[in-house]
């Protein structure tokens, strides 16, 4: 149930973290992956590693903020391979770390059209080739959709956005044998999240708070990916796990 042998996946923003660990995690499930971020310099040293170690992944470079090339991105990924299983949307903007009264118009429209517009386009654009499959959409969330925050505003409201695009999303397509899904993580050891890893306070405070005691690490999440995108997860569709360590279910008052 959670063999991926011979099935396609891209996953945007994998050239390092999140992304990187989940191109890595369904390679060695058996799935074919395209590995996809701004550069083909920054993607191919990922590929390198992935057919070193018996697996089988391309490259194929797209800036998520640009249209042109997501249509590009599923094009090239189906006249390599065939075929199309699954889309991991990854990747993700958040050029602001503080209040929302620092906020510019112009880094919220940055943040909404990667984290939220890129992803409803991306969708849709692979929804036929999906269909074919009865393939899977996984978009990565993150636990500040689900809560106020002081520092994290506009992103935390395009992720907020992200699980209602992937409710919608899973209405829209459901009929079409596509399920789509999301993962919403805490804290992960990446570089995407540095302005937080930063502060070693808030990652001491972070991990008193967390059941499980630690910050997560890249894997932790990818392993998640591969559940849905796997047989195993085949009746789930319009849900987003929370992947945070036990974090959001802890009373912080003790």
């Amino acid at each position: 149930m959670f063999d991926l042998s011979g099935k396609v996946a891209i996953i945007t923003g994998s050239s390092r973290g999140i992304g990187r660990a989940t191109a890595e995690c369904l390679a060695k499930q058996g799935a074919h992956v395209v590995v996809s971020s701004r550069s083909q310099e920054s993607c191919q040293p990922v590929v390198d590693d992935i057919n070193a170690a018996g697996g089988t992944a391309i490259a194929i470079p797209c800036h998520i903020g640009h249209e042109e090339q997501l249509s590009e991105l599923i094009e090239k990924t189906v006249a390599h391979y065939g075929r199309l299983d699954t889309l991991v949307c990854n990747a993700a903007s958040n050029p602001v770390y503080g209040p929302s009264s620092q906020l510019s118009h112009e880094a919220y429209q940055l943040i909404m059209n990667n984290n939220v517009w890129s992803n409803l386009q991306l969708a849709h654009k692979a929804a036929p080739h999906l269909a074919q499959q009865q393939g899977s959409i996984v978009m990565i969330s993150s636990i500040s959709g689900l809560f106020g925050t002081q520092m994290l505003g506009a992103y935390a409201m395009s992720k907020a956005a992200e699980m209602q695009l992937i409710r919608n999303l899973s209405a829209e397509l459901g009929r079409q044998n596509i399920r789509v899904n999301g993962i919403a993580p805490g804290l992960v050891k990446t570089d995407f999240a540095k302005a937080l890893l930063d502060n070693p306070k808030l990652v001491q405070q972070i991990e008193r708070g967390t059941p499980v005691g630690r910050v997560a690490e890249p894997e932790d999440i990818a392993g998640v990916v591969a559940f849905l995108a796997s047989q195993a997860a085949s009746y789930m569709s319009g849900q987003t796990l929370v992947v945070d360590g036990g974090m959001t279910v802890t009373d912080p008052i003790l």
